[in-house]
Formats: structure tokens, C-alpha cells, sequence
């Protein structure tokens, strides 16, 4: 992470930022299941001033069965260019209130090379309150730019290293599902994928890292329910939740807190769970919520 800026940043600072000419803005909001609102809609609806809309369904592999997985470099080179993003640009991410979406772009810009990114803590609703102004209507188009991607694979993990991790215990895997998905005792809302978790793994639903108003709780808080999740100072950790979203919501919380060397598993439960042979349980596991 870059040394000199926290992942997340306030509705009051952000205020005081928004004439800077490096800030580039965007909303990556997403419906999660069970949410039905179109997310183009909402961004024509509100949106911050000057804010581009950046579609994770786009910036996701087009040829891939699975949902939300990371796209090729060109792809996101050519997405991110078209956006006006810069290779120094400042970008700030935020949803319209799951956490989850402005978490994933996040993680996305930092997988591909961004050093200045952030998350809105509390995301618009929060701008809202603080008093932020909003625009609607059709967005100015942005001025292109050429982004060169320099990526850090180390921070995603497939289905071949984490049949490896399952294999030798050697990471801590912590799963952002709510715990009647993560115990299997519901089913999953995706056809074909079987219920329960990976062997070893532990539950921390991401929701737990935030507040009623979908901000992160403090730092000091955040340690706590890590520790409780069973996350510690000498292991890895490998985030993972239905299909890549929720998980980041986990990562970001894991950088607030100052750690590096963790990582996503992009494929997450979409393809664990589906994936002939890999090994599921079912029951409590381990962690905060088990």
C-alpha cells in the first residue's frame, strides 16, 4: 500500500479535496444478490460531483462463466483509460450503501497498480449527511487517459493455490458469507453450487466490520473481531465470500488495520462450490460468527 494515504477517507475530508485536478471519482456500485435496483439508474439519480461510474460487471472477464472475475490487464488498462484514469491519478471509490461494491474497486485498482486509492467511508449516504453535494442527469464524458497496469498478482489467489492452502493449513481462510451460507444450512443463490465451506476455513461476515450506517467500525474494533475470527500476526490471510464482492469488504478492513501479504480468492464460493472434487464441509467451522 502506498505510504503515505489510509484506504479509507472521510465525507469531510473528500470535501475539502474535490477541486484537486488529480481526484478522480468513482461510483462502483453494484447490486448484490438479493438487492433488484438497476445501479445505472441510481448513478443518473445521484451521484457525486463530477463522479464516473465504474461498472464491475464490465471490468470483469467477459469470457468467464463465473461471476465478477478479475479481467485481463488489457482489458483493464483500456477501462480504466477510458475512465481517464492515470497511472497517478487519486481515486476515490464509493457505492450507494453495501460497503462491498466501493471495496471490490478498491481492490480492483490496487491489483492492477494504483497506489492513491480510497473508499468513501459510509459511501454516498454518508456524503449525504455530511452536507456533500450530489448531481444527477447524464455525466460529462471523462477525457481519456493511458493507464499503464502494473499488477500485484500476489493479492489474488485461484483455485489451484487455494486447493493448496485447504491442502497444508499454510493460510488463514476467512469467509465474508453470513453464517447460514458459510454452515450450509441454506442453500446457495446460485444454481449448481453445493452449500457449506472449505475445510478449515472460518467465518467473518463482512457486515461485522461495519456500523448500522455501512461505515467501518474503528480501527481498535476491527482488531478485535480479526482476533476473534481467528486472524493473527504471523499468517496470511486468503478473503473469500460467495463470488469476490463481500470478500473485499474484508481485505479493505484487513489494510485499515495495517497488515500486507493477504490476498482475495477471486473465484471464491461461485467456483469452490461448484467445482467437481473440492472438498466441502458443513456445520460451525471456526470464527467470529460460527
Amino acid at each position: 500500500m502506498h505510504p503515505s494515504i489510509h484506504p479509507l477517507i472521510s465525507p469531510v475530508r473528500l470535501l475539502d479535496l474535490l477541486s484537486a485536478p488529480d481526484l478522480v471519482l468513482l461510483d462502483a456500485t453494484l447490486a448484490l444478490p438479493g438487492e433488484t435496483f438497476d445501479p445505472a439508474l441510481r448513478f443518473a439519480e445521484a451521484r457525486l460531483p463530477g463522479a464516473r461510474r465504474f461498472d464491475i460487471e464490465q471490468f470483469s472477464d467477459p469470457e468467464s462463466h463465473l461471476p465478477h472475475m478479475i479481467p485481463t490487464q488489457a482489458r483493464f488498462a483500456a477501462l480504466a483509460g477510458a475512465l481517464g484514469l492515470s497511472d497517478s491519478a487519486h481515486v476515490v471509490f464509493y457505492d450507494q450503501g453495501n460497503a462491498a461494491s466501493a471495496a471490490r474497486g478498491w481492490w480492483l485498482a490496487r491489483l492492477f497498480g494504483l497506489d492513491r486509492v480510497q473508499v468513501l467511508d459510509g459511501g454516498l449516504p454518508a456524503w449525504r449527511r455530511a452536507g456533500g453535494p450530489v448531481e444527477e442527469g447524464t455525466p460529462q464524458g471523462a477525457r481519456a487517459a493511458a493507464f499503464r497496469p502494473a499488477p500485484r498478482f500476489v493479492q489474488v489467489a485461484g483455485l489451484g493455490d487455494m486447493r493448496d492452502h485447504v491442502a497444508r493449513g499454510n493460510r488463514l481462510i476467512l469467509d465474508a458469507r453470513a453464517p447460514e451460507r458459510f454452515r450450509g444450512e441454506v442453500a446457495e443463490p446460485r444454481p449448481g453450487v453445493r452449500s457449506g465451506h472449505m475445510p478449515g476455513a472460518h467465518n467473518l461476515p463482512y457486515g461485522l466490520l461495519l456500523d448500522d450506517q455501512r461505515a467501518f467500525l474503528p480501527p481498535e474494533i476491527l482488531h478485535a473481531r480479526f482476533a476473534a475470527a481467528g486472524v493473527t500476526e504471523d499468517r496470511h490471510v486468503v478473503t473469500t465470500c460467495g463470488s469476490g464482492v463481500s470478500a473485499a469488504v474484508l481485505s479493505l478492513g484487513l489494510a485499515i488495520c495495517g497488515r500486507a501479504g493477504d490476498a482475495l480468492y477471486d473465484g471464491s464460493w461461485a467456483e469452490w462450490g461448484s467445482t467437481p472434487g473440492a472438498p466441502v464441509e458443513t456445520g460451525p467451522g471456526r470464527g467470529a460468527a460460527s
